[in-house]
């Protein structure tokens, strides 16, 4: 059993258990206008408290936040007693069985969905994290 993490994008695969967007929305940048390429079986649950505040989110895509200090402070809210709580059920479905969590980030490389993974495999050691 594994905490995966893909782009949401990325075609659903036998593998991925249950599909988890952890995206605040599903829209185009204008924050509107619905993502086409998005539809209801790109996923099967949406948990938007696992993505970023609203004021994180633009201070790093509108008014240049460093990934570094976008990191720092999306780790400290991932701290968050409420955001924690949403962490350990994510943890105890991912131990039961493959949840795939998804964002609009081809690479997880700087995807808030990498720190979800890594900030889970923290408190449970024991988790296997794949991050695609």
């Amino acid at each position: 059993m594994s905490l995966i993490t893909k782009a949401i994008k990325q075609k659903r695969s036998w593998s991925d258990g249950v599909r988890i967007s952890v995206m605040s929305r599903h829209t185009l940048s204008d924050g509107v206008t619905p993502d086409p390429d998005i539809s209801a079986s790109s996923f099967d649950e949406h948990w938007p408290q696992l993505a970023p505040p609203a004021t994180l989110i633009g201070a790093y895509y509108k008014r240049g936040l460093s990934w570094e200090v976008f990191a720092d402070q999306f780790n400290q809210y991932l701290m968050t007693a409420e955001v924690r709580l949403h962490l350990l059920n994510l943890i105890r479905l991912a131990l039961a069985g493959n949840v795939t969590i998804l964002c609009i980030e081809s690479s997880p490389e700087k995807c808030h969905r990498r720190l979800i993974a890594e900030t889970c495999s923290v408190l449970n050691p024991s988790l296997e994290v794949l991050l695609q």
